[in-house]
């Protein structure tokens, strides 16, 4: 296993790159790695392809991915994934916070304990505080809502077999995800406590909408490695549970109805002058709707198609492919 692509997003990160790409080709001619570097610019407005550009006449190792706008990180490593050739797929940020020495630390834990997936866990940070702490309890959610036990899901240092990438798919901003999926396919994923520098150049892209869309990605990728493949198994317990708080609520009433007008006493009330009674209609609505729901989207998981480009290249270099740019 000596063949390792590293695929790099880059987001106005051109001071860092040329500091990048010489630590990761040392640290492969230093281990005799056969190696390839893709950088995927996303969107950058400060001439972070003019450098990956003039990188490219001195490496032939080294692809570039130029997209149209700003699409997204998940976006950028899907169009890497898709032209890696090694046998191990590292990712790493372009900020030159993730330290390229780990790799050799990488591919022996990866084969001593015949793993299919390492993350990186930044132990010791050097991130602001806004930063860390709402990270480490997003961290802790996600450990505990997905059952992967993982330090730091948010690692952008992670390894992946070529395998693994072959069967997830990624959109939106489910990048940090990756090991959830990869584990829910029955791949085995570890951890490693990896070197994490300070920030030399540029400003973090990391801000509160980052936190608000995290949580909303955890609950996608909670209901797609539970019941992504049977949404009715969730949608029609919902449904079917409304339909039961719903006879229990109409059970009470008509009993309660049939009590009043025992006895020789005229009827006390009647039954659509009871909340209860709106609310048993409300419930059996509500469960009609959800199951009707799951049949749809049941249907749905089986005839959409996954295979749409989530982003728009606007040009490429030493690819093995030209991913539609113009």
């Amino acid at each position: 296993m000596n063949f390792i692509s590293a695929v790099i997003p880059v987001f106005n990160e051109s001071e860092s790159l040329y500091e990048l790409h010489r630590e990761i080709t040392s640290v492969c001619s230093n281990n005799n790695y056969q190696y390839e570097i893709i950088f995927v610019d996303d969107g950058s407005t400060d001439g972070s392809w003019d450098v990956i550009s003039r990188l490219t006449t001195d490496d032939p190792n080294l692809k570039g991915i130029q997209f149209r706008r700003n699409f997204g990180k998940a976006a950028a490593l899907n169009a890497g994934f898709k032209e890696a050739r090694g046998d191990v797929v590292f990712t790493l940020d372009a900020d030159l916070q993730d330290d390229p020495n780990e790799i050799p630390a990488f591919l022996e834990l990866l084969e001593s304990q015949e793993l299919d997936v390492i993350s990186g866990w930044k132990k010791r940070r050097y991130d602001p505080w806004h930063k860390v702490g709402p990270s480490r309890v997003f961290n802790k959610m996600v450990s505990s809502l997905t059952k992967v036990n993982l330090h730091d899901h948010n690692c952008g240092f992670k390894c992946y077999r070529r395998e693994v990438l072959q069967e997830v798919h990624l959109y939106g901003e489910l990048h940090r995800f990756v090991p959830v999926l990869a584990a829910a396919r029955g791949f085995k994923v570890g951890e490693l406590v990896v070197n994490h520098r300070k920030r030399q150049f540029g400003y973090s892209k990391y801000g509160v909408r980052r936190i608000v869309k995290g949580f909303l990605d955890l609950i996608t990728v909670y209901m797609l490695t539970g019941y992504g493949h049977r949404p009715q198994h969730l949608l029609g317990t919902l449904g079917l549970t409304c339909f039961g708080g719903s006879a229990c609520l109409t059970l009470s009433l008509v009993i309660t109805w049939i009590i009043d007008r025992i006895g020789e006493h005229p009827p006390t009330f009647h039954l659509h002058e009871r909340a209860v009674f709106y609310f048993a209609l409300f419930g059996v609505i509500i469960g009609i709707q959800l199951l009707t729901a799951g049949f749809l989207a049941e249907l749905v998981t089986q005839q959409t198609s996954r295979d749409e480009q989530i982003y728009a290249v606007k040009d490429t270099i030493g690819l093995n492919t030209e991913l539609n740019a113009d």
